[in-house]
């Protein structure tokens, strides 16, 4: 398996309303669409663009929720993970894991509406990374 292209990073927010704001004055940026929840995940998620990839903005949706977690170590938020693409979900979590890499549970639809996995920060030099099937386009 070769590393695919990074598809965001994604980014813990206390408020993504108020992050907006920062990246719509420091950078004149705007919001991909609209902020939607993912109930499943705990979370709420807008995506800015980039030129090469995007920007994962990610808010809890209640104190259960693992962002939450998150932010209680660092209140201001910051970059919570990183995400590269892959052609084949199962075919990547059969090759992390025969090579010893621990993966965060079963493959599931992920923001992007196609499957993602989580690896564990402590086999990835210290950042959670999220790999997902690339979306069809």
């Amino acid at each position: 398996m070769k590393l695919g292209c990074l598809n965001h990073v994604g980014v813990a927010t206390p408020s993504i309303e108020q992050s907006l704001e920062l990246y719509r004055t420091l950078f004149s940026a705007e919001p991909h669409g609209a902020p939607f929840d993912l109930p499943a995940q705990g979370v709420r998620v807008c995506f800015i663009d980039t030129p090469n990839s995007q920007i994962e903005l990610i808010e809890p949706l209640g104190p259960d929720s693992p962002i939450a977690k998150f932010l209680e170590k660092n209140p201001l938020g910051g970059q919570h993970h990183i995400c590269f693409e892959v052609p084949d979900i199962h075919a990547a979590r059969a090759e992390f894991e025969a090579k010893g890499a621990r993966v965060l549970g079963e493959p599931r639809l992920g923001a992007h509406g196609t499957l993602v996995f989580f690896v564990h920060p402590k086999d990835m030099g210290g950042m959670l990374t999220e790999i997902m099937e690339a979306p069809a386009h």
